[in-house]
């Protein structure tokens, strides 16, 4: 076969092996290889970097969209000085050194109203995922509703299974959950499901001497908390509200602007 050939059925081949980056760039990549005269196996090295970074971007795209994290709450836009108990060694521990992922252990984060809380929670959440691990952030009402109506149609455990796929799960605000059979009877399947074999990042304004004004019965409080903190590291988030003195800092900005318009 000739090299006009070759170069025909090249796109062709390519484009067979879903290998669309390399099918895009091989031509130029070529000629450049040529030019600087690169041994054929580094040519070949940097068209398949190519193709990993562009799949690996995609990708992260992906997961980034089914993760529903909260848009801007990440590390960058985190005010460490404005919360006490947040410690930020800790926290890039908790990104960088996934052993507690692979464990199945958790993470619990207890605080006030307004002291950054889920936003602390999704800038895990947003370093995890660049470290590859698939996340989901959902608040713990919806998910509860979500197990509810599954159960009500016998797919309760179907459901579950489908949620094994995220590691952490992040369920923000469960002080917020009403007291009912209903909706902490189905947040205990979930706790006892991924118990020792998927993480879960939760976010509550009420500390564990008041979970039982979430859940219905006394001996299922126990057993969740128990299942909860087995492997677990505890944040306690402190201070003024993180929300408010945010508020404040914008609003003097603003008068800062307005006095240099005028």
């Amino acid at each position: 076969m000739s090299n006009v050939d070759h170069s025909a059925a090249l796109p062709l081949m390519l484009k067979k092996l879903r290998l669309a980056t390399i099918r895009a760039h091989w031509q130029e990549l070529a000629n450049k290889a040529i030019h600087e005269h690169w041994p054929p196996e580094y040519y070949l090295s940097e068209l398949c970097q190519m193709e990993l970074a562009v799949r690996g971007e995609r990708r992260l795209q992906r997961h980034l969209k089914e993760a529903r994290l909260p848009t801007g709450k990440n590390l960058a836009s985190f005010d460490f000085t404005a919360v006490q108990g947040v410690n930020k060694a800790q926290v890039y521990d908790l990104i960088n050194q996934t052993d507690w992922l692979n464990k199945g252990s958790n993470l619990l984060v207890f605080g006030a109203s307004g002291l950054g809380k889920t936003h602390l929670a999704s800038c895990i959440g947003y370093g995890l995922l660049e470290q590859g691990y698939r996340v989901k952030f959902i608040s713990a009402r919806e998910l509860t509703q979500q197990l509810q109506r599954a159960k009500k149609h016998l797919k309760l455990q179907e459901e579950l299974i489908k949620l094994d796929k995220y590691s952490p799960l992040i369920l923000d605000d469960v002080g917020y959950l009403r007291k009912s059979e209903q909706e902490t009877s189905v947040l205990f399947e979930l706790i006892a499901h991924r118990y020792e074999r998927q993480s879960m990042v939760i976010t509550s304004n009420k500390s564990f001497e008041q979970w039982d004004d979430l859940f219905d019965d006394t001996t299922m409080t126990i057993a969740a908390i128990d299942r909860l903190v087995h492997h677990a590291t505890i944040i306690h988030c402190k201070g003024e509200s993180y929300r408010r003195k945010t508020a404040m800092k914008n609003m003097e900005l603003q008068k800062e602007k307005t006095g240099q318009v005028n």
